[in-house]
């Protein structure tokens, strides 16, 4: 059996992903009513939750969650506090979506290679959109 801590990373950085993408979707989506963009997000987002079923014990990402004993949920702190327009929301949340890929690509190797490589993947999506994304707003 995994280490629980090693879950408990990943459980973390699944949430932290598929929250970021959703922000930047739903701007997409309802701000600049681009289909295809918004479109393109969500199947990112669906894709990280299908790599966590097929290569992830379900049972153990639920029970290595603490988020009250997390000592980074206390609070914002830095450029947390603060956003530069609708596009520093973006920014940030496409850095948050590729950062937390980045995560699960080294710590889904420890679980399976094959999940680290599908993360690895999506992250590089994410890395395309951010581009045709930020040009648009």
């Amino acid at each position: 059996m995994m280490d629980k801590g090693i879950y408990r990373l990943i459980d973390a950085n699944l949430n932290r992903s598929r929250e970021g993408l959703r922000v930047v979707e739903e701007v997409a989506r309802l701000y600049l009513n681009d289909e295809n963009l918004s479109a393109k997000m969500k199947v990112i987002r669906h894709q990280i939750s299908k790599i966590a079923i097929r290569f992830l014990d379900q049972d153990q990402l639920i029970k290595s969650r603490d988020s009250q004993k997390d000592v980074g949920a206390k609070g914002m702190r830095g450029l947390e506090k603060k956003r530069e327009g609708l596009k520093g929301v973006v920014q940030a949340n496409l850095i948050r979506a590729q950062e937390g890929l980045r995560v699960l690509e080294e710590l889904g190797k420890l679980v399976n290679s094959k999940a680290g490589e599908e993360f690895k993947k999506l992250r590089f999506k994410v890395y395309s959109l951010e581009k045709k994304i930020l040009i648009k707003l």
